[in-house]
């Protein structure tokens, strides 16, 4: 496992390919198919077909750049953090916490973590952080990271139109 960067907590590593239960595990809880639909995957197989996508991009600048978020205290794999490229050469962050393990500042955690030393890697200073106005908790995320709030309202959210947020956090 190669290790990102460590925090007090927790470990961002490179994802491999034996994570791929946690990577199935991990995404079947009601926040996942509520927020995020496109990242569930239902059966093991789909996950290690997207796992083989996600390893075959790190050393790339394209995206998107996927880290396993993992507890230094019993090495659990509880989710991760990630960089995604979206329109015009801009960049949006992404996190997600397995709900067993959610309320306790693990994505505040590794999001705050993360944004610089990405940021960095692949040449950015502005990162977006784009949620469903309903998902409070990805919003005090976004707020405790330092993510600054420039659009309330109806807009583009994966497939449809939503109440979405959108932030952006500098360098």
């Amino acid at each position: 496992m190669k290790i990102l960067l460590e925090t007090e907590r927790l470990m961002i590593a490179e994802m491999t390919m034996d994570m791929a239960m946690d990577v199935h595990q991990n995404s079947l809880d009601e926040d996942t198919r509520r927020f995020v639909p496109d990242e569930v995957f239902e059966t093991l197989e789909d996950a290690k077909e997207t796992l083989e996508f996600l390893i075959s991009q790190y050393g790339s600048a394209a995206g998107p750049l996927v880290y396993a978020v993992i507890t230094k205290d019993g090495n659990q794999n509880i989710g991760y953090v990630q960089l995604v490229p979206i329109e015009d050469g801009k960049w949006e962050i992404g996190y997600h916490v397995a709900k067993a393990y959610t309320g306790q500042g693990y994505a505040t955690e590794a999001v705050k973590a993360f944004l610089p030393v990405i940021a960095e890697r692949v040449g950015v200073t502005e990162v977006y952080g784009i949620r469903l106005l309903e998902n409070a908790a990805s919003g005090r995320v976004l707020e405790h990271c330092g993510f600054q709030t420039f659009f309330t309202g109806e807009g583009a959210y994966h497939d449809g139109v939503y109440e979405i947020s959108k932030g952006i956090w500098k360098d």
